[in-house]
């Protein structure tokens, strides 16, 4: 699964074939991320979520006829947030990167896949990734260890907005040394093992974590979420060689990481999606067996999202918002 350098690069470009870049707009929260796979990838995806925001993901199903990717864009922003992937294309196209599909001018075309999540009432919701921001996340993209903290996708997301978003967290886009990047703006805790460690307060003023999932299931009330609002974002890689089928297989098992580390999860309001990338550019080294690569997926995602929330660092708004951020205001949980 790593190269020679993976003891040094624990994060997702640590994959031989895979390059991540990041751009968080200064104005705001906001920003996005992309995934880049110059010489392609197989792909596949798995939408969990009732309320997602993506675009084309359906050529990722197995019986459909396209076979390689070249980048995956995460991104704030909500539905917005998805023009960024046009950035993304046609940066890509300038480098002559994509689907040949005849000789005029303009036939080629890159495949690029992209989910999006809800940041939109942190700041000035008419600031948000457009194609000039996917773009510049590709020039920032290199195959160096990806910047971690509150960046790029993540850089206005919050988690547990059952009560309000002000009780919430930022998160971090992060990524870890099994090859996943996350950008987590879920509805639920982030939780390790029954604790949570990040997620709503019981009150504006209080260090206590509420227990969202707890609160629930005791039957005390919470504010019911906006369709589409809460989400958790990411992309699964591996330098092994697989098809479709097993891309989609791949980013499956990514979501037993999700289950264990969020609760609750793939709600009414979530948008929770999953991609996974195979570049194949593990040339005659040991191939991994399938199912250790799917234990290793769910494994990357749970850590991933504990990870994220301890990198996060607080937000201050010009409307005197303020979103504490667990890496510098420690709480603390029943």
């Amino acid at each position: 699964m790593t190269n020679e350098t993976s003891m040094t690069n624990d994060t997702i470009t640590a994959v031989r074939g895979i390059e991540v870049g990041h751009c968080t707009d200064a104005r705001r929260p906001t920003g996005c991320s992309v995934v880049l796979a110059r010489a392609g990838a197989t792909g596949g995806v798995d939408v969990r979520g009732a309320a997602p925001g993506t675009r084309e993901t359906d050529l990722l199903a197995p019986g459909n006829l396209v076979e390689t990717v070249h980048a995956v864009l995460l991104a704030g922003g909500s539905a917005w947030g998805l023009d960024a992937a046009s950035g993304v294309m046609r940066w890509l196209e300038g480098r002559g990167i994509g689907l040949t599909t005849g000789t005029a001018p303009g036939s080629l075309v890159p495949i690029v896949p992209a989910a999006v999540l809800f940041d939109l009432p942190v700041g000035d919701a008419r600031i948000r990734p457009d194609a000039d921001a996917g773009f510049a996340a590709c020039e920032a993209a290199s195959s160096a260890p990806v910047e971690q903290g509150s960046v790029g996708a993540g850089a206005g997301a919050s988690v547990d907005e059952v009560r309000a978003v002000w009780y919430a967290y930022p998160m971090a886009t992060f990524v870890t040394a099994e090859h996943f990047d996350d950008a987590v703006n879920a509805l639920g805790d982030v939780r390790e093992g029954s604790r949570p460690i990040a997620g709503a307060r019981r009150a504006a003023d209080s260090r206590e974590l509420l227990d969202a999932a707890a609160a629930a299931l005791a039957g005390e009330a919470v504010l019911p979420g906006l369709s589409g609002t809460n989400t958790t974002i990411g992309v699964i890689a591996t330098d092994t060689a697989l098809p479709k089928t097993r891309c989609m297989r791949l980013a499956s098992a990514g979501h037993d990481g999700l289950a264990r580390a969020i609760a609750p999860i793939h709600t009414m309001s979530d948008g929770d999606t999953l991609f996974a990338l195979a570049t194949g550019k593990a040339g005659e080294a040991p191939q991994a067996d399938f199912n250790v690569l799917c234990l290793m997926a769910a494994e990357a995602v749970e850590r991933a999202c504990h990870r994220a929330v301890r990198a996060a660092r607080s937000v201050r708004l010009p409307d005197g918002l303020w979103l504490p951020g667990l890496g510098d205001t420690p709480l603390k949980s029943n």
